[in-house]
């Protein structure tokens, strides 16, 4: 089956985010949400609810999202997109039960569901889904029918838009005058080359994703995905294998239960016992700078890296990058004109556009 046989007309657009507190007072009502029915000690609860005090309370990944679309705006009506935006959050507002119920007072049949992951894993993927379908299942009879758009972690375009934060943090480390690049400047970007053999052999990079329970890991693709990914933009770069590493961020649960790693402040620390002074941390496992990567990097990170001595640049996740940009209006494109070329670079091809039933399965709770 073909995909135009495989899915009617879409007649609106559904961008699905995390959702973030805007308010201190959002804060305790937005962790509940997240960790609703998951093993995370109240006390992780509270140290993460210190991290959003932190930032007054405000976390900057809705206004990321609002950037988001407006950028994606022009940038579908100038490829002959026309339909309705929508967006709802799982966890704060808003909400995507509210948002489906618009979309249904709308009269919205179809829509194309964006989530904000590049990967798959359970929370990432089929969470998702679930969401999805709990609101259907509220709203009854005439709710929308949302498809979910593929995962892009090996898209030329996601690849471009992080090879690109990479070296303007590259370039900002050697303008500072730290890394011994190329003469201080205060006014004009200092271009480095970034071929195989200009990368300069004292500097490392750290490429960092959000932590998952092993048992989580085994039954989906994240590891993969993300290890693909940071080759393929490490190889855009120019940056030899062993100068990189794939690491991990922002972990919960209880102590006892094992998760994906190394921590990113344990590499820290085996860096500068390897005698490495100089490195980039690339949050490639997120898609805007949100309070995880503020607080988990540019505070905790930092410290400690500024402790051992060692000079840390942290580069900016894809955002608004104009070439992540374009690559959610080809994947819009892709999938409402029913193209047969879905573009992917590397070892594996596109993702698939509708999920097996074994896709993405939850976590094993323990004593199960």
């Amino acid at each position: 089956m073909n995909p135009s046989e495989q899915f009617p007309p879409y007649d609106a657009l559904l961008i699905v985010g995390f959702g973030g507190p805007e308010k201190r007072e959002d804060v305790m009502p937005f962790l509940e949400n997240v960790l609703r029915g998951r093993n995370v000690p109240r006390e992780r609860m509270m140290e993460v609810a210190e991290h959003y005090d932190h930032f007054g309370g405000v976390s900057p990944i809705n206004a990321q999202v609002r950037e988001l679309i407006e950028a994606l705006k022009p940038e579908l009506r100038a490829n002959g997109i026309s339909l309705p935006i929508y967006w709802g959050n799982r966890n704060w507002h808003p909400m995507l039960a509210d948002t489906m119920e618009t979309m249904k007072n709308d009269d919205v049949q179809h829509a194309l569901g964006v989530v904000l992951a590049a990967y798959s894993s359970y929370s990432s993927c089929r969470q998702y889904r679930e969401d999805i379908g709990k609101a259907r299942d509220a709203l009854g009879e005439g709710a929308p029918v949302v498809d979910k758009m593929r995962v892009f972690y090996n898209h030329p375009g996601f690849i471009a838009a992080n090879a690109e934060r990479v070296r303007e943090a590259l370039t900002r480390g050697g303008a500072s005058g730290k890394w011994g690049l190329a003469p201080r400047s205060s006014e004009v970007p200092v271009p480095i080359s970034t071929t195989p053999d200009a990368w300069p052999e004292s500097i490392h990079l750290a490429f960092t994703a959000h932590s998952i329970p092993s048992s989580m890991a085994a039954h989906c693709d994240y590891e993969t995905q993300l290890t693909e990914t940071c080759r393929l933009v490490a190889e855009a770069v120019g940056i030899p294998a062993d100068r990189w590493k794939l690491v991990y961020q922002s972990r919960s649960g209880r102590p006892q239960d094992p998760w994906l790693g190394p921590d990113v402040l344990d590499h820290l620390r085996a860096l500068h016992d390897e005698g490495v002074a100089d490195v980039i941390v690339h949050p490639v496992g997120f898609l805007s700078d949100h309070v995880e990567v503020l607080y988990d990097l540019d505070d905790e990170a930092k410290r400690l890296a500024e402790s051992l001595e060692m000079h840390m640049e942290r580069s900016a996740t894809v955002g608004t990058h104009p070439a992540f940009v374009a690559m959610l209006r080809e994947l819009i494109a892709e999938r409402i004109h029913a193209l047969p070329d879905k573009p992917a670079i590397g070892r594996f091809p596109a993702n698939h556009d509708v999920c097996p039933t074994d896709c993405c399965l939850p976590p094993t709770r323990p004593g199960k």
